[in-house]
């Protein structure tokens, strides 16, 4: 139950793990949205929604803290007695769709999805409950060209976002590759009887880059406490298994073909292993061939994705440049996306193999990434210009002016409080608007407005001294007939845009 004031009110504050998003970040993701909308079009891929929820049973358990009691998703059952769920992921809802609309649907279907997810985790620096997530699916293929071309869209996103060449790359590897490795160690890696055991080495490998290879071998062993004293079980490997899982992960990303060649001798006894190997093998070729080469799109074996429902290649986007964290210390970005082969999601509904690739970009946090770089897209926000009152019985008047700003394409607002002058220009400064309107009755008795510049009077405003000489200058405040109100505010406009 929520926390309530004394007098029994119910108190302000958000639930943990969520946040709100001020008008600049609503602004922001929009135009980044957009971009991504234009580079998944540009590839050929097509729009798709789907609800926020879901049947509790069509989403599946393949969340990484499914050993929570609701399966790391948040539940509730309607008046059937039915479970439903918030939707983890958006791909999970589209193998349903596929699934229910299977005959009808080109294939292969190629589908671009955006929206909020849930995770029903426990919350912590940068891990949110909800998150927005922006897709790209190839379903009905098992090409693995289908693959390469989803790590070319993710490049090309990136870029065309402003991360520049050179600043990111995205990671690829396979989970055959690393079912093999499994295999050798004794783990199968399609027995149920193991199922646990192998989405525990998954969830530990998926964590290397926040707990580095001794927190990591923890995982894969006893297991490990973390700073506040939780305990999170262990896969139970014995020493030598913890050993070869390390040296896979171990051999990074060395190159074109040498990452390959590293880790060949642990796998080359499991088919499965071969047959991953294989398959990055043409994935480089292709991926050269198209001119993305190691530095933008790598063989990694460190990447093996945390979602227990991935088949074949895994993909993960990774920003290269260092920002500081809440401490000072210089980190990498990381992550800000991540998918791959799944192709047997389908398959849970119909019993017949549709194979699938595609990948999720992480809205929230590539947009911090964003910012961190400075290449956050367009100029800074103006607010809209404010008409002030300066006769309450005069409102049709202002409402006049400001209907004329709007039909010219000036965005624009009459001040709708009932302060002062004084109290109205603190709210356009609040406001961000680039300037104010201001006709009283002597400009009206001249047909004129004024027009004060808040951008550039912020600035005189800081070498004025004293009253006398705010009063003597009136810094960025002209008058104009009323004819040309608009003439003059679009040309006030177009000098901060262009300044900006």
């Amino acid at each position: 139950m929520a926390k309530s004031n004394k007098d029994g009110r119910p108190a302000a504050r958000l639930p943990r793990g969520l946040s709100d998003t001020p008008p600049e970040g609503v602004r922001e993701t929009s135009r980044m949205l957009s971009v991504i909308r234009g580079v998944y079009e540009s590839y050929g891929f097509e729009p798709l929604e789907t609800p926020a929820i879901e049947y509790t049973d069509a989403l599946g358990k393949f969340l990484p803290d499914q050993d929570r009691p609701n399966a790391g998703v948040f539940s509730f059952q309607d008046e059937d007695e039915q479970w439903l769920s918030l939707r983890y992921d958006l791909t999970a809802p589209l193998a349903r769709y596929v699934a229910e609309h299977f005959d009808r649907l080109p294939k292969p279907f190629r589908r671009y999805a955006v929206g909020p997810v849930w995770r029903n985790e426990k919350p912590g620096p940068g891990r949110f409950r909800q998150f927005t997530q922006f897709d790209a699916d190839t379903v009905g293929t098992d090409n693995i060209a289908a693959d390469a071309e989803i790590c070319m869209l993710t490049a090309d996103t990136l870029e065309a976002l402003g991360v520049p060449r050179g600043q990111y790359v995205i990671k690829v590897n396979n989970r055959k590759v690393l079912d093999g490795v499994l295999a050798g160690i004794g783990v199968d890696p399609v027995s149920e009887a193991d199922a646990i055991k192998r989405l525990t080495v998954l969830r530990a490998v998926d964590k290397l880059d926040r707990l580095g290879p001794q927190g990591v071998a923890m995982l894969l062993g006893s297991g490990r406490k973390d700073e506040s004293g939780d305990f999170t079980p262990g896969a139970g490997l014995e020493p030598r298994a913890v050993d070869a899982v390390l040296r896979f992960i171990g051999a990074g990303s060395q190159g074109s073909g040498k990452t390959l060649a590293a880790i060949e001798p642990l796998v080359r006894g499991a088919n499965i292993g071969r047959a991953g190997l294989a398959e990055l093998v043409e994935m480089e070729r292709l991926l050269a061939a198209a001119g993305y080469a190691s530095e933008r799109v790598a063989v990694d074996a460190s990447v093996v994705r945390g979602l227990d429902y991935y088949t074949g290649p895994v993909f993960e986007a990774q920003l290269t440049f260092e920002v500081r964290n809440d401490d000072g210390q210089l980190v990498r970005f990381g992550s800000v996306g991540g998918g791959g082969r799944y192709d047997d999601l389908v398959a849970r509904f119909t019993g017949e193999r549709v194979p699938a690739t595609g990948f999720s970009i992480g809205v929230s946090r590539l947009q911090a990434a964003l910012a961190a770089i400075g290449k956050a897209q367009g100029h800074p926000r103006l607010g809209p210009v404010v008409v002030l009152v300066m006769d309450r019985a005069e409102l049709p008047r202002f409402q006049r002016l400001t209907q004329t700003l709007r039909a010219a394409g000036v965005r624009a607002e009459m001040y709708l409080g009932t302060a002062g002058m004084k109290a109205q220009m603190k709210y356009a400064d609040k406001r961000a608007s680039p300037c104010v309107i201001i006709q009283g009755a002597d400009e009206v008795a001249r047909g004129e407005v004024q027009i004060k510049d808040l951008i550039e009077g912020a600035k005189a405003a800081a070498t004025i001294k004293d009253a006398k000489e705010w009063r003597e200058t009136r810094p960025a405040q002209v008058s104009v007939p009323e004819a040309q109100l608009i003439e003059a505010v679009r040309g006030l406009l177009a000098r901060h845009k262009a300044h900006a």
